[in-house]
């Protein structure tokens, strides 16, 4: 049986990478001053930025169920079965889209509600191929990674407040104040929401604040480091390349023997919270 693999843009999986890795990308659409871009095809990560630096009106939207349903039959000529990985339903409607377009497969399309985004979803689209190596058929797929979904968590330091404002998370009264305060709000995702985790008033304190939160994780929802690495650790940014570079060789002192895979964060994230951002994630191996 052949069974093909899809993911979005937010996973941080470029076009090229999924040709390597055998997998499928529907690009993310954006509008910038009225005008339609899509991630990786028409507007790279150096581009967006520049957009933004610039102050355009950016606004994110989820691929159209005729971009869905062209790709599912497409890839249904050739496979049996797909395994489409979107975003978490938490942050966009595209997973309840998915959802509801797959009733009309009959089965052969498994849409998976596990609630990921960036490096975490990333990881998922891995553990799926793994899966699929072990001779494990899409429903089953499915299954396992839905029952997985609370085991991953994402810390994200925010380096300025401006697009958190502009999003409407936080009052312009708020954002004055963060900002005069010099404000690094620490987000969380874990499970399908977004929340605010902890406030720092300094880059290396709010760094600080991630690293404790994950070792906390890792001793307490993950088993600990007794008997090897338990958890996949990843570094993902804003824009911040050089401090992600260095988090990366941090984690890597802290948790001698775990490998760390960093990526810039995906432009639907980028777009809410501005350049210079910081993230750390674990998600448990699958066993």
């Amino acid at each position: 049986m052949k069974i093909a693999v899809v993911t979005d843009s937010n996973s941080g999986i470029t076009q090229e990478e999924a040709k390597r890795l055998g997998v499928f990308v529907l690009p993310m659409p954006f509008m910038i001053n009225d005008e339609t871009f899509f991630e990786d095809i028409t507007l790279t990560q150096k581009e967006f930025y520049e957009r933004l630096a610039e102050g355009a009106d950016i606004s994110t939207s989820q691929p159209s169920p005729e971009s869905v349903l062209k790709m599912w039959d497409d890839l249904l000529k050739d496979y049996d079965e797909i395994i489409h990985i979107p975003m978490s339903s938490g942050l966009s409607s595209s997973c309840q889209t998915a959802m509801m377009l797959s009733q009309d497969y009959d089965g052969r399309v498994q849409v998976v509600n596990n609630q990921r985004i960036s490096v975490t979803q990333r990881q998922s689209v891995l553990d799926a191929l793994k899966l699929l190596e072990e001779g494990k058929d899409a429903a089953h797929i499915k299954n396992i990674l839905e029952e997985d979904k609370l085991n991953a968590s994402i810390y994200i330091m925010v380096d300025t407040l401006t697009y958190l404002k502009k999003g409407g998370r936080i009052t312009p009264a708020v954002a004055a104040l963060g900002t005069l305060l010099r404000i690094k709000p620490v987000l969380q995702i874990q499970g399908e929401k977004l929340d605010t985790f902890a406030k720092a008033r300094t880059v290396n304190q709010a760094k600080q604040i991630m690293l404790n939160a994950l070792a906390n994780d890792i001793k307490t929802r993950f088993g600990g480091l007794e008997g090897g690495p338990h958890v996949r650790l990843q570094v993902a940014h804003t824009q911040n390349e050089e401090a992600a570079k260095a988090l990366v060789e941090e984690l890597k002192s802290l948790y001698p023997g775990y490998d760390v895979h960093s990526d810039p964060l995906s432009l639907s994230v980028a777009c809410h919270i501005g350049p210079g951002s910081l993230a750390v994630t674990c998600t448990k191996i699958l066993r």
